[in-house]
């Protein structure tokens, strides 16, 4: 096993990630793994790594969003029947990633700046249980794939797509992408475990400042701030997952 030199000083950064995405329902795993980029610290031990605080982070998300009443399970369902088993079989795939993340870089960004100028996004609107199936499990499996394959929950995917469908208002959206984010982790970081591709050392070090972050970003997610303030720092948060794989 390697021995990955985390340095104290990017600790607290971990932190602020958490609480940004914690704060519309996410795991945060494409911040953890910037900073690690931006640090120069690379290695295909991260994805484990990030999945697993992505299942921290998300978990706390899912339980402060579910105790206020917004999770739906009518909603989620259909994503995961097909996401989980994805996830798991992406855990064991390795693949060269540049102009995939340039192609993603570019959707998010558009993405984000779409939430961030267009308010409208977001409305809630009527759909059929059968829509939902319908779209919901080919989402799901493209989504919970990628969500394994680069060691991500899939949320920064989801959220945008309900939402611009119309299937959710924000809240509701943040309860069921943390939840797809947990599952889809789980699976993911399984095939990475079976790899024996995991370090417990990093974790122990970083857990407890994501932890809080998380504890802190939940709870303002939830409690604190508007439906379109919560819509805002969505935007934000995919327009920095986007300038990450730029940069990256």
């Amino acid at each position: 096993m390697p021995d990955l030199h985390i340095p104290y000083y990017i600790l607290p950064l971990f932190f602020i990630v958490a609480l940004l995405y914690s704060s519309v329902g996410h795991g945060g795993a494409s911040g953890y793994l910037a900073l690690f980029a931006i640090f120069g610290i690379v290695s295909p031990y991260l994805a484990p790594i990030a999945l697993t605080l992505n299942v921290i982070v998300a978990s706390t998300s899912f339980s402060m969003y579910k105790r206020e009443g917004y999770f739906s399970a009518r909603l989620l369902l259909p994503f995961i029947v097909t996401s989980i088993p994805a996830a798991f079989i992406g855990g064991w795939i390795q693949i060269t990633d540049e102009l995939f993340a340039l192609l993603l870089g570019l959707i998010l960004l558009l993405t984000g700046i779409r939430m961030l100028f267009f308010p409208k996004i977001g409305q809630k609107t009527d759909v059929t249980d059968k829509t939902i199936w319908m779209l919901g499990i080919p989402i799901g499996l493209v989504l919970g794939g990628i969500a394994g394959i680069i060691g991500i929950g899939g949320g920064v995917f989801l959220s945008p797509i309900i939402l611009m469908l119309g299937w959710a208002d924000v809240k509701r959206t943040a309860a069921v992408a943390s939840a797809f984010i947990v599952l889809n982790s789980i699976s993911g970081l399984t095939g990475h475990v079976i790899r024996g591709n995991v370090l417990l050392e990093p974790l122990l070090l970083i857990g407890g400042f994501v932890v809080a972050g998380g504890l802190l970003g939940s709870y303002m997610g939830a409690k604190l701030v508007t439906q379109r303030q919560l819509q805002i720092a969505l935007g934000i948060v995919l327009v920095i997952a986007s300038l990450k794989l730029f940069f990256q």
